[in-house]
């Protein structure tokens, strides 16, 4: 099928629906943030116990999305979703009724393993029908949806815990599996025909990740998504203290600076999604991933010499977190299309390895001191390791 007559399948409401699939992991960990002190005080627990709920849906997520991969290879897209989305929401209610901070932290791990399956299925439909820049395209609009959690959901799970309880977030996400289950059954077709399938067994997972893990281009265009979303939760898991702590801002002005940088990842998003109807995916790598490192040198410099102030501080982390949005579609379009046969096990390492990577990076920004120079130095240092993948591990800048 070629791109053009694939391209027709992706209808504004289709992109839309693959947006929300993807979206349930970011929804279900943004929803729950405004929540985490009255977590600790009414399970009378330490705030490091609560936060290790965050970590425990990244946890989740990544193994669930090397179960998930193969599965979805074996049995199609359409079931493996299903069965996540209920997961999730059998595991959104366990939560919801959760007595101890441990039954909480597994219930999550529980939630991010179904999450997975949704991830999953929603990268493997886009690579089922597109490759290269149209795949790309797709990938842009999809972050115009995903990009909406981190705007929205804060607030909504804000305002329905200070109304009726930190266990009302997990209701309202059982509902919103409820909806998104139906609106899959309904509107998803299956796209992976039986012909297509892979073999099921062990020794058949095992070569699929094998045939994956020993392709060293893969690897390497994996790692630049793994290492885009580091970026972002490093900035997410540091933005709360420097922001707030150390430049005094209240809550409500963080909340505003915190949807402004999302916004501008949206608009970045669909800025690449025009671009790659002109240019390839890896001419826009070539050009973006050196301009990221240089705007996090320039964040580094105006907080390690305080130049500017807060406004400056402020300009520079608009602009960084916003253009690091190049990184992750066009990564992964590429990536994905050195594996359609396997599109399912390919989805799920670079989901594992976004999930994995980004969990042992955030917390870095607390141990090296929570401020801006600490959070500007993971900044730095993540979006110079991108800079060496893409130079010595593809052919971006190969003659």
């Amino acid at each position: 099928m070629t791109s053009a007559s694939a391209s027709a399948r992706f209808s504004p409401g289709f992109v839309a629906l693959l947006g929300f699939i993807a979206a349930l992991g970011a929804v279900s960990m943004d929803m729950y943030l405004p929540s985490l002190p009255a977590v600790a005080e009414d399970l009378d627990t330490t705030a490091a116990a609560v936060q290790f709920t965050i970590s425990g849906v990244l946890i989740g997520g990544a193994v669930g999305q090397l179960l998930m991969g193969p599965l979805s290879d074996r049995y199609g897209r359409r079931r493996p979703a299903m069965f996540g989305i209920a997961l999730h929401i059998v595991a959104s209610v366990a939560c919801m009724v959760a007595p101890t901070i441990e039954v909480l932290i597994a219930m999550r791990m529980l939630q991010g393993i179904g999450n997975s399956a949704a991830t999953v299925t929603a990268m493997a439909v886009i690579r089922d029908r597109l490759i290269g820049g149209a795949a790309a395209r797709v990938l842009s609009r999809l972050m115009l949806v995903i990009g909406v959690a981190p705007l929205l959901a804060p607030s909504v799970g804000g305002l329905i815990a200070g109304v009726w309880g930190w266990r009302a977030v997990f209701a309202a996400l059982a509902l919103f599996g409820v909806v998104l289950g139906v609106a899959v059954h309904r509107l998803l077709p299956e796209t992976l025909a039986p012909e297509h399938r892979a073999s099921s067994g062990v020794g058949n997972v095992a070569r699929g990740y094998w045939s994956v893990l020993r392709d060293r281009e893969f690897m390497a265009l994996a790692l630049l998504p793994a290492l885009g979303m580091s970026t972002i939760l490093s900035y997410v898991s540091g933005a709360p203290f420097v922001l707030q702590l150390e430049y005094g801002l209240s809550a409500q002005q963080f909340a505003l600076v915190f949807a402004a940088n999302g916004f501008g990842g949206i608009v970045m998003s669909q800025v690449n999604a025009s671009l790659v109807h002109r240019f390839e995916p890896l001419a826009i790598l070539r050009i973006a991933v050196p301009g990221v490192f240089g705007l996090a040198l320039v964040l580094l410099g105006v907080a390690f010499f305080e130049v500017g102030g807060l406004a400056v501080l402020l300009v520079v982390l608009w602009l960084l977190m916003s253009s690091v949005m190049f990184i992750p579609a066009n990564a992964t379009a590429l990536a994905l299309s050195r594996h359609g046969e396997r599109a399912g096990t390919a989805a799920a390492m670079l989901g594992a390895m976004q999930a994995g990577m980004a969990g042992v990076v955030s917390p870095l920004v607390g141990v090296l001191g929570s401020d801006a120079v600490a959070m500007a130095i993971v900044l730095t240092g993540v979006l110079g390791a991108a800079l060496l993948v893409l130079a010595l591990a593809t052919p971006a800048y190969r003659r």
